[in-house]
């Protein structure tokens, strides 16, 4: 198994860059145990979960060092107190703008279609993101986005993207008629403001 990047330790945390393609925990099945969960036990075999990224998506995983840690930086996360920020690469041209741009659709899983989520307005839970477009390299007819999701559901801005119109790149789940590489998605920013701020730099 590959080593994983580290991007910062202390006494509480333990923060990965996860590649894309690896899951974050262990799924059903003999051929989906190698995770970053996994990986990490070798060097610090009291990691624990706090939450996930999509195996598609690359970019900071969090673990805590114990389980008060866990407690606390998982109720940070479900009480919105940390700052994500992430990048992403979207099919179409969206318009440039110092402002954030917000979605507000809520989602709810697509049983019949699982893993997708859809759009609810009847059932689906309250879900809100965060963009803008930002300079940096995107294919031509492409715009390169700087996201904030305020909320943190399953797949939350893959559907958002898609419900504008602008799936993003490499989303072999949303927009499978378009494959890439890999989905351009990367979780770069994670900051619990005035206390911690991690960053890892964009791949792509």
């Amino acid at each position: 198994m590959n080593a994983l990047t580290l991007c910062h330790v202390d006494e509480e945390v333990i923060v990965i860059d996860k590649p894309a393609g690896l899951l974050s925990v262990p799924g059903r099945g003999e051929d989906k145990q190698d995770c970053a969960w996994a990986r990490l036990q070798g060097p610090h075999p009291e990691s624990l979960v706090v939450h996930r990224l999509d195996m598609a998506t690359s970019g900071l995983l969090l673990f805590a060092r114990n389980p008060q840690a866990q407690r606390r930086w998982s109720a940070l996360f479900a009480e919105r107190a940390l700052l994500k920020d992430y990048v992403a690469v979207v099919h179409g041209e969206l318009p440039w703008g110092p402002d954030w741009q917000r979605i507000d659709l809520p989602l709810i899983a697509d049983w019949p279609n699982r893993p997708r989520q859809k759009v609810c307005a009847a059932q689906g839970k309250p879900s809100q993101t965060e963009w803008r477009r930002v300079p940096g390299w995107a294919p031509p007819g492409c715009s390169r986005l700087l996201l904030r999701p305020l909320t943190g559901r399953a797949h939350q801005l893959r559907v958002h993207l898609l419900s504008l119109g602008h799936p993003i790149v490499g989303d072999a789940l949303y927009d499978p008629e378009r494959p890439a590489e890999r989905l351009l998605l990367h979780a770069q920013t994670l900051e619990w403001p005035a206390h911690l701020r991690v960053h890892a730099p964009c791949p792509f």
